[in-house]
């Protein structure tokens, strides 16, 4: 019937304990929405002139779908712009990494897939500026 409540309990998915949703980066926020065994949704909050480290991930994929703020987005070297209502597709594989360009914070939804979605699946590759700034720091020193 239209009104009934249906019992989810015994569905394939699970709901994180309120305690463990949200983690805080020094770049924003990552609050866990749902997970099971081969996806996770995450609401990320980026703040104002801020970024994730560029990384890669073999054994999941990424969809970003932005809320709302502006992405700045490179994906394998290319480099996209995405305002809200539009998404993008991060394969396995591939180095990745999004900015917030904007004044206000970037709110998006990362849907990861794949067969292995633990955080040691995270293989993070040098930022050129990050990069540049210990060239800097070494030739001072």
């Amino acid at each position: 019937m239209m009104g009934d409540l249906i019992d989810n309990r015994d569905l394939p998915h699970t709901q994180p304990p309120d305690a463990d949703t949200v983690r805080v980066r020094p770049w924003g926020t990552v609050t866990l929405l749902e997970e099971s065994d081969h996806y996770r949704i995450n609401r990320i909050e980026l703040l104002p002139g801020h970024h994730i480290s560029t990384q890669m991930h073999y054994h999941r994929s990424e969809h970003w779908i932005v809320v709302s703020g502006t992405a700045k987005v490179i994906c394998d070297g290319k480099e996209t712009i995405l305002v809200q209502k539009q998404s993008t597709y991060v394969p396995t594989c591939t180095p990745h990494r999004v900015e917030n360009p904007g004044v206000i914070p970037l709110v998006m939804i990362e849907v990861q897939n794949g067969e292995y979605l633990g955080e040691d699946d995270i293989t993070r590759l040098g930022d050129a500026e990050t990069e540049s700034e210990k060239t800097k720091l070494n030739a001072k020193g």
